[in-house]
């Protein structure tokens, strides 16, 4: 029982720290704001395609060091992804707007970022 209880405890710190966990530390936005704010656009235009420019310009905000950027993709991938699945859209249709979505990033994405390689970015 006692080990049962610490194991909920930790889930919902290990669960409020990573809702919290600050994605852009220029303009101090945590990881659970963009997630609102990614459900909000897709909530207006379920298919539209979200950015991070156009994230930040939701929340009033600019890119300014834009080292955020590859994890803000990330997490418009993710986010996407899970509300598609949430509002019954077809497993066809999510795989390929989302691999799209990843072939555009591949393809104009860059190798470094902030001359760290990808192996060394928290996404």
């Amino acid at each position: 029982m006692w080990r049962a209880s610490r194991f909920a405890v930790a889930w919902v710190l290990l669960k409020s720290t990573l809702e919290n966990m600050l994605v852009c530390s220029c303009n101090i936005i945590t990881q659970r704001e963009i997630e609102d704010t990614i459900r909000e656009m897709l909530d207006e235009d379920p298919w539209q395609l979200i950015v991070p420019a156009k994230v930040l310009h939701t929340m009033n905000s600019r890119g300014r060091c834009c080292g955020c950027f590859p994890n803000l993709v990330e997490t418009i991938i993710r986010v996407t992804e899970a509300y598609h699945r949430q509002t019954g859209a077809g497993e066809a249709d999510i795989i390929a707007y989302l691999d799209k979505v990843r072939e555009l990033r591949n393809k104009f994405g860059s190798k470094f970022n902030e001359r760290r390689y990808k192996g060394h970015r928290a996404a």
